[in-house]
């Protein structure tokens, strides 16, 4: 069984801690933790693991968040993975901070990553995991609040979610979506 669990973010030390990284952080986690590596390949930095029989393969799309859906097409495609083998891990507004969801499917709900990934994909029944960072900005200043560091408190419990979102990506790929959504959903 094949993978592909699609962290998106901003390629940059600039957007190195923001919001709008998350999906990179939580990868990044991953690997430290199963001391896996990742490189720089075509539209992506990319890592492979091997995990109770499965071969889970990671990327970080270097397209920017708005493109990210061309690095995923183009590793589905390579991979050969079913759309139901994707996971896209990314942030999310409606959530409050730390909040963890997995979806089958969905809309874009007007983050234009997902809305992308859906055009290029040509289907929004995909497997994600939203990751809640909280909706706490003035007005009009939605781009200033995803692009910007996590508070230093945010920060200090930043670990235990992250933890948690590796945990369901690893069920996500050994029990399958379904059974995650009972068994991580908050």
């Amino acid at each position: 069984m094949k993978y592909l669990i699609a962290g998106l973010g901003n390629i940059g030390p600039e957007y190195a801690f923001t919001r709008h990284n998350v999906g990179f952080m939580v990868l990044d986690r991953l690997a430290a933790q199963n001391d896996f590596k990742f490189s720089f390949e075509r539209l992506a930095y990319v890592a492979e693991w091997k995990y109770k029989g499965r071969q889970i393969h990671f990327i970080k799309p270097t397209t920017y968040m708005n493109l990210s859906g061309k690095a995923i097409r183009y590793y589905m495609d390579a991979y050969k993975i079913p759309v139901e083998n994707l996971l896209v891990i990314v942030d999310e507004l409606q959530l409050p901070y730390g909040t963890l969801r997995v979806k089958p499917k969905g809309s874009h709900g007007g983050h234009n990553g997902l809305k992308n990934i859906e055009e290029l994909l040509s289907t929004s029944n995909y497997p994600r995991l939203r990751f809640g960072i909280g909706n706490d900005f003035p007005r009009g200043r939605q781009v200033d609040y995803v692009l910007n560091p996590f508070s230093d408190k945010e920060m200090e419990e930043l670990p235990i979610f992250l933890d948690r979102a590796g945990d369901i990506v690893t069920s996500f790929c050994t029990i399958g979506v379904q059974q995650t959504m009972n068994n991580f959903n908050q």
